[in-house]
């Protein structure tokens, strides 16, 4: 699909005025409430301090399999265009959760969701267009890559969970344009304060692939990289972090974010 078309479906619209009643109403479609019920039931904080997932017990659920297949239905049947720039974020961040969810169950019991293939050169299900919005077919990776991403705001990079160890925690509930600067900031805080985006080591420190993927949307160098970090950092963390200790190295683990 044309880039430009895909900025059209997030960007340039989030620069608009907000109007009246753009928040879903109560009980309507596309109800955060109704995605806060089903994470509430199948994540859970694990002894690691990861949100995991339930994904046994979820897929044993038709029910709720099929609440969350209606979640997914009911946002696609709503624009994003002409709602503020915090709203389209948590419009898009939520899709692409639930979505996430919605292939991973429909594949489970897998390891990874490197393992889900819908093509045989496929790596992973994110660029398969399971999704529409405004007559555009979408898969997740344009939905980050050329929704979220150009909007030029490095904490979308904690918003959005791919099912794996070392992503970002899935939301114990839907994230909301009202009170998104606040939840992202903690959600950074979880991420940047445990092992899996910070380890300290002998020769330095070993950070999440993510800030290695997606090295340009958190600064120019490393330096800015560590700069971001210690925003979100605890104290003793951004004692060695403001000492700029060199970058020893990336880690992920794509193991599945599996409660059991």
């Amino acid at each position: 699909m044309d880039r430009r078309r895909l900025l059209g479906l997030g960007l340039s619209a989030g620069i608009l005025a907000a109007g009246p009643g753009q928040t879903a109403a109560q009980g309507a479609p596309g109800d955060p409430r109704a995605f806060d019920r089903l994470l509430g039931r199948y994540v859970r904080l694990g002894r690691d301090r990861i949100h995991r997932v339930d994904y046994g017990a979820w897929r044993a659920n038709a029910a709720d399999r099929t609440a969350l297949a209606g979640y997914v239905r009911d946002l696609q049947a709503i624009s994003p265009k002409g709602r503020t720039r915090p709203d389209q974020v948590a419009y898009w961040s939520n899709l692409y959760n639930a979505e996430t969810l919605r292939v991973v169950l429909e594949a489970y019991p897998v390891k990874s969701i490197q393992a889900i293939r819908p093509g045989l050169m496929s790596f992973g299900p994110w660029k398969a267009k399971t999704l529409r919005v405004d007559g555009a077919r979408l898969s997740l990776h344009e939905v980050e890559h050329d929704i979220l991403r150009p909007m030029g705001d490095p904490m979308i990079h904690y918003a959005l969970n791919c099912a794996s160890v070392s992503c970002p925690n899935l939301p114990l509930r839907a994230w909301r344009g009202a009170t998104l600067a606040a939840d992202f900031a903690k959600a950074a805080r979880d991420y940047v304060n445990h092992p899996r985006a910070v380890q300290t080591t002998g020769k330095g420190v070993r950070l999440s692939s993510i800030y290695k993927w997606y090295r340009e949307d958190f600064g120019e160098d490393d330096d800015a990289i560590l700069r971001h970090l210690s925003q979100f950092a605890a104290p003793a963390l951004r004692g060695v972090l403001d000492q700029r200790p060199a970058i020893a190295g990336y880690a992920y683990d794509w193991d599945l974010n599996d409660l059991a």
